[in-house]
């Protein structure tokens, strides 16, 4: 997959960063680091400059966060209801309740976990779905991720742009990252799992 995006990059420039980074947001495992850190490197041997290759990063990520919103857009509330009606809420132990519960979490909380989510490897993409679930305004939802976007992109393109054909070395550093990053998320999903189980039980 490196060599396929080194290839994009080197051939399509500014226009292949936007395209790569818009489907890695759309399909997560594509690594951004590779995308950014070797797209930095380039501003020091080719034409390419920092702020464009952030430019059109920033924009990618924009476009692939987009479509994810609107994918939530149509996953609505009132159907997740329905299906927690049926047999998948039986086996999950979820109840329509706690769709309620978790839309007024992310009301309350929603702009400050799209904008940090974007510092989280594959949460970055995936936070995108509950945001248009949630109804998050459109304007808000673009100018958090924009920002969000731009600072991860800013970091890894200069990164790029510092250890010049050093650049591998720093994508592996990140990649390490990511790695630890999703295992603490997938951790955390599972306490937070079990806090509700235990909770519930309680209750009952």
């Amino acid at each position: 997959m490196q060599s396929w995006i080194i290839q994009i990059v080197n051939q399509f420039g500014y226009f292949g960063i936007a395209l790569l980074i818009a489907v890695e947001n759309i399909f997560p495992p594509i690594p951004s680091e590779v995308i950014l850190t070797f797209s930095g490197f380039l501003t020091t041997v080719t034409g390419l400059k920092i702020w464009g290759v952030v430019l059109a990063a920033t924009v990618g990520s924009v476009l692939g966060a987009v479509i994810l919103y609107y994918v939530g857009r149509l996953i609505s509330p009132e159907r997740l209801e329905r299906l927690l009606d049926g047999k998948l809420g039986k086996i999950l132990h979820f109840k329509k309740e706690d769709i309620h519960r978790a839309g007024s979490w992310f009301a309350k909380r929603g702009r400050l976990t799209v904008f940090f989510c974007r510092f989280i490897p594959v949460v970055r993409s995936l936070i995108s779905i509950p945001a248009g679930m949630a109804k998050m305004k459109i304007g808000m939802f673009l100018l958090l991720t924009a920002l969000g976007t731009s600072l991860w992109n800013v970091v890894l393109v200069c990164l790029g742009a510092f250890f010049g054909s050093s650049w591998e070395t720093v994508a592996s550093y990140i990649n390490t990252y990511s790695t630890v990053a999703a295992a603490g998320i997938v951790v955390l999903i599972l306490l937070f799992v079990a806090w509700f189980y235990l909770k519930k039980t309680k209750r009952q």
